[in-house]
């Protein structure tokens, strides 16, 4: 009569190998790295590769926006105003740093590449031949 209310279920489902790569990003973000073991260096490496790239975006990005302003500017001139001649010479002077946007990134990046260079080379192998 009361058998029903001693059983006992359980069931497992083991998490899949996404969740589990998933699971364990989450849990190496929150793990404190030693002072001088493989995380002091894995954080400089990535901040040192994030610093190269982020400067270089950033330039371009940064010209980007002022040639489409200034472009955009020399539109409504044109358009909007009837001011011709300013809108034509602003909306051209607008195209060289659009026009210059991507020579600028590659330029700033292999600045970058070749000042922090040598450190992130010096760094990758030391944490690669301390995993082998």
């Amino acid at each position: 009569m009361n058998e029903g209310k001693n059983k006992f279920e359980y069931t497992y489902s083991a998490p899949t190998e996404e969740e589990r790569a998933e699971i364990e990003s989450i849990r190496r973000s929150y793990l404190s790295p030693e002072p001088g073991g493989d995380g002091g260096k894995l954080a400089r490496l990535r901040k040192l590769n994030a610093r190269v790239k982020n400067a270089a975006v950033c330039a371009g990005l940064t010209a980007g926006i002022v040639g489409v302003l200034l472009f955009g500017a020399g539109m409504s001139l044109s358009l909007s105003f009837s001011r011709y001649a300013a809108g034509i010479v602003l909306s051209l002077v607008g195209i060289l740093p659009m026009a210059a946007a991507m020579p600028l990134y590659k330029f700033v990046l292999g600045r970058g590449r070749k000042k922090y260079g040598e450190e992130i080379l010096r760094l990758s192998e030391e944490l690669l031949n301390e995993r082998k």
